[in-house]
């Protein structure tokens, strides 16, 4: 039996992934909504709107992954789907894909 690697994803596909599974939900104290990505642990934010937090929950996935990436850590799977990295054995990694992303 086979066993299937996962399928690569440039940036923006893994975020667009990352999204698919983010939560909002309106505060109950503040009038905010709490945007979170369930996938990367400790990942979430708010905004006054749903689309600010989704905006804002954007910039805090591609916080993450950079963080990540600089840190050497392996990043999660997502939806069967990992992210791309290319750099040189040195350890050089390097996300193929171009930032901010406005899935």
């Amino acid at each position: 039996m086979s066993r299937q690697s996962p399928a690569q994803a440039t940036l923006r596909e893994y975020i667009a992934e990352v999204l698919k599974n983010s939560t909002y939900e309106q505060g109950e104290v503040l009038d905010v909504v709490v945007a979170e990505a369930p996938d990367l642990p400790g990942c979430f934010t708010q905004g006054s709107s749903f689309e600010e937090a989704r905006e804002n929950l954007i910039d805090a996935i591609e916080v993450w992954i950079m963080a990540g990436l600089q840190g050497g850590e392996q990043l999660p799977l997502v939806n069967g789907y990992q992210l791309a990295i290319s750099g040189s054995p040195e350890g050089d990694r390097r996300a193929q894909a171009e930032p901010s992303v406005k899935a």
